[in-house]
């Protein structure tokens, strides 16, 4: 691993907080209108059925806003992938500074597999008892 690459990475990893301070103050702003046509979501405008990470865009939104309760209704995992996205930057920091030698090999696979499985769990669930964002 070259130093260039590697100062590249510290610059992205410094640079992360003013993106995720940027993108709090512009979601502050941002008007939510549920309905699938107000949606990016290619799963659900071809089904017209919410997949399994709808409702996480405008339930970080709501986490933004600190809305907590709106932002669990939205979508229940919002918390959990919000905490999950700050660790993960922890990590990646303590990576570039030396202070951690990461095994993904050992590790990622169950991870996504788990995360996966809970997600579709929790589509299915809210599926069947109709309480899918709309």
């Amino acid at each position: 691993m070259g130093r260039t690459s590697r100062s590249r990475r510290a610059v992205l990893w410094a640079a992360t907080p003013l993106a995720v301070a940027a993108v709090w103050a512009a979601a502050r702003g941002v008007a939510l209108q549920p309905g699938p046509q107000n949606t990016l979501c290619l799963f659900r405008r071809l089904t017209e059925v919410p997949c399994p990470g709808c409702g996480l865009t405008r339930a970080f939104v709501h986490l933004a806003r600190g809305e907590w309760l709106a932002a669990l209704a939205d979508h229940p995992l919002a918390l959990l992938a919000a905490l999950e996205l700050v660790a993960g930057w922890a990590v990646w920091g303590l990576v570039l500074a030396g202070r951690l030698r990461p095994r993904p090999e050992r590790w990622l696979g169950p991870w996504l597999l788990a995360h996966a499985g809970v997600l579709v769990a929790l589509w299915l669930g809210r599926l069947a008892t109709g309480t899918l964002p709309w």
